[in-house]
């Protein structure tokens, strides 16, 4: 199974259509990889279901929202909120 590094930069390059080598965890969402706040909200809503299981929700606030600015900002968030490294 991918890890969750693998995990966000699939999920990342569906969603704003942008180059897998173009995805590092420095990368800015804004900023490197031209996401816009409706992207922004789809991304959250893709990390949500993608990291959810029937044992264990996802759940992203809109405060912790704002923090993730940057590709490894939402790695670290979901490892620290449960995600494990499979």
């Amino acid at each position: 199974m991918a890890t969750v590094i693998e995990r966000v930069r699939t999920i990342v390059v569906d969603k704003l259509g942008v180059e897998e080598g173009d995805v590092e965890e420095t990368s800015s969402f804004v900023d490197d990889l031209n996401a816009d706040s409706l992207d922004l909200v789809e991304l959250i809503m893709a990390f949500e279901e993608e990291f959810s299981t029937d044992d264990s929700q996802v759940e992203i606030s809109d405060d912790d929202a704002a923090n993730i600015r940057t590709v490894g900002d939402a790695v670290t968030y979901l490892v620290d909120h449960g995600v494990s490294e499979s």
